[in-house]
């Protein structure tokens, strides 16, 4: 299994055993947490290799939420990378305590940041994605603090398998 880390983190994949830990000695199957779910889609539309499986973690979608809130974001995580991070990785954590994911942060860029909060999640992708053969998974807690679940699951139930946890939040716990 290809896995790729969200926002800020580095091994993070642990957390996600329940879901994940079937495929791990799969080489057919990409999967990607939060910022790492675009990776992952990227990753598995660029190539011309078999995937059989697309797992995608609480994928950053962040469609509708317009140029202000990302001037805004860009400008507290210019100011304070540090700061930020903290606060993200808290939200993140939610409603877990902060300290289950804080252990696997890792540096982050406004790169990184800027292509989190403007990724145009375009329909045409993951229909190419599913004709290829691979199966999509999607998985969201509603009580997520960083993106709007609901709005995400409403969109990526068009393309596979999409999965609302009602008491989970972004780390799906």
């Amino acid at each position: 299994m290809r896995y790729f880390s969200g926002f800020g983190l580095s091994g993070e994949a642990k957390l996600f055993d329940e879901i994940i830990a079937p495929y791990e000695e799969s080489p057919y199957v990409v999967t990607g947490f939060s910022y790492g779910a675009i990776k992952a889609v990227e990753y598995v539309y660029g190539s011309s290799g078999r995937v059989d499986r697309l797992i995608l973690l609480s994928p950053s979608y962040f469609i509708g939420r317009g140029r202000a809130f990302v001037k805004t974001q860009m400008l507290y995580f210019r100011k304070d990378p540090s700061a930020y991070l903290e606060k993200f990785i808290e939200n993140a954590a939610y409603p877990a305590d902060k300290s289950l994911l804080s252990r696997f942060c890792a540096d982050a860029t406004d790169k990184d940041l800027e292509e989190l909060l403007t990724y145009p999640w375009a329909d045409e992708k993951l229909r190419e994605i599913e004709r290829r053969g691979t199966l999509i998974e999607t998985y969201f807690g509603a009580e997520d603090r960083i993106v709007d679940a609901k709005a995400a699951h409403d969109f990526f139930k068009n393309f596979g398998e999409s999965y609302l946890f009602k008491e989970y939040g972004h780390i799906l716990r």
